[in-house]
């Protein structure tokens, strides 16, 4: 994908989020057409340049942008099956994804959660508890970056990530999968990641 350097309107700020007080936020997003349409791919990028953004303190505060890790179509008010994801890993190096009708394929019986909980661009109150995901995934998709069809076989930090974006095709929020009776009870044979 072309580096267009900095953006000199950003489509998707802190203001666009659509909160989980909002109907829409539930509703299942639609699968999009492959090639991507101009459209679908503006939105993609949008997503990404968000996700890029958000993470450099100096365009998150010109932005207004609450610092994420990913973010899905849905969340911006727009029912599609587009994500965008930026992973940092310990070395800085870089993973991206601006993914169009990604789907787990396949995932682990064996679960992982993030012992802090997760959070959400979408959700502001506090919801905290483990919140179990498969601890290793294969998803494919369309990917924007590499413009092809990708499959990504993820674990551990990057398939919670992965989880989670797709999760918002469907409705679903990263509370819904916390116990209600006994949010931090152990998961058995889980990989806790700190």
């Amino acid at each position: 994908m072309k580096d267009y350097g900095e953006i000199q309107d950003m489509r998707f700020t802190s203001k666009e989020i659509i909160k989980d007080t909002q109907a829409l936020l539930r509703d299942t997003s639609l699968d999009v057409s492959i090639p991507l349409s101009k459209e679908d791919q503006n939105t993609l990028f949008d997503l990404l340049t968000y996700v890029r953004y958000s993470v450099d303190p100096e365009l998150s505060e010109k932005y207004d942008l609450r610092p994420a890790v990913g973010i899905a179509a849905t969340q911006v008010g727009i029912l599609k099956k587009l994500l965008a994801i930026v992973l940092y890993d310990d070395n800085d190096d870089i993973t991206e994804y601006a993914l169009a009708n990604a789907k787990i394929i396949s995932h682990s019986q064996q679960k992982a959660y993030l012992k802090g909980g997760e959070a959400c661009l979408s959700v502001d109150g506090l919801h905290e508890g483990y919140v179990p995901r498969a601890a290793r995934i294969t998803v494919e998709g369309y990917d924007l970056i590499q413009g092809k069809e990708i499959r990504i076989r993820a674990k551990g930090y990057e398939a919670i990530v992965i989880q989670h974006e797709i999760d918002h095709f469907f409705g679903t929020l990263y509370y819904d999968h916390i116990n209600k009776e006994n949010p931090f009870m152990e998961i058995k044979d889980a990989i806790v990641i700190e």
